[in-house]
C-alpha cells in the first residue's frame, strides 16, 4: 500500500480511561478487538476481526521494534512498548502495548494485547529514538515536529 505523507496529520488521542483489548492467533491474526480498538483506530469491530494485527502498524515505526517484539514473545512469552500506529484514515495514535501469551492446558493459543495511552514527552521521546533507529537500519525517515498547545 502507498501512503501519501500529508495523510498521516491527525492524531488521535487515547484518553486516560480507556483499554484498547485485543487477541490473536499465534500469527497475528485478530480474534478479538474491544469497541475501544475500533474507535480509536477508525475501524469498525468487524473489520479488524481475521485482518493481521499489522493493519494498524505506522511507517513510522522501526522494523527492528517488530522483530524484537516477535523474538520476545517467542523467548519470554511477553513483550512491552510503546508504540505508533496507523488508523483506518491513515491518522495515527500513540500507546504502551503489553502482549502476552495466553495458555490452555499449559499450551500456547494465541496473544492477548492491552494497550493504554502514553503522555506527550513519551510520544516525543519515542518519535526521536524510533527515527534514529530507522535511519540507523537504512529505513525511510519523515519529518515529524509535534508543537506544544497552550490551551
Amino acid at each position: 500500500m502507498q501512503y501519501n505523507q500529508s495523510e498521516f496529520l491527525c492524531e488521535t488521542i487515547v484518553p486516560d480511561n480507556e483499554l484498547i483489548i485485543s487477541r490473536t492467533d499465534l500469527k497475528g491474526i485478530i480474534t478479538y478487538a474491544n469497541e475501544t480498538f475500533a474507535i480509536i483506530s477508525g475501524y469498525e469491530v468487524e473489520e479488524l476481526i481475521g485482518k493481521p494485527h499489522n493493519i494498524v502498524r505506522h511507517p513510522d515505526m522501526p522494523k527492528a521494534t517488530f522483530r524484537h517484539l516477535w523474538k520476545s514473545l517467542e523467548n519470554d512469552g511477553k513483550w512491552s512498548g510503546f508504540v505508533k500506529n496507523l488508523r483506518k484514515d491513515f491518522g495515527f495514535y500513540w500507546v504502551f502495548a503489553e502482549i502476552s501469551g495466553v495458555y490452555k492446558d499449559g499450551k500456547l493459543i494465541e496473544y492477548k494485547s492491552i494497550r493504554t495511552p502514553i503522555s506527550f514527552d513519551d510520544k516525543l521521546f519515542y518519535q526521536k529514538k524510533y527515527d534514529k533507529m530507522k535511519k540507523k537500519d537504512g529505513e525511510l525517515v519523515r519529518i515529524i515536529s509535534y508543537e506544544a498547545s497552550n490551551n
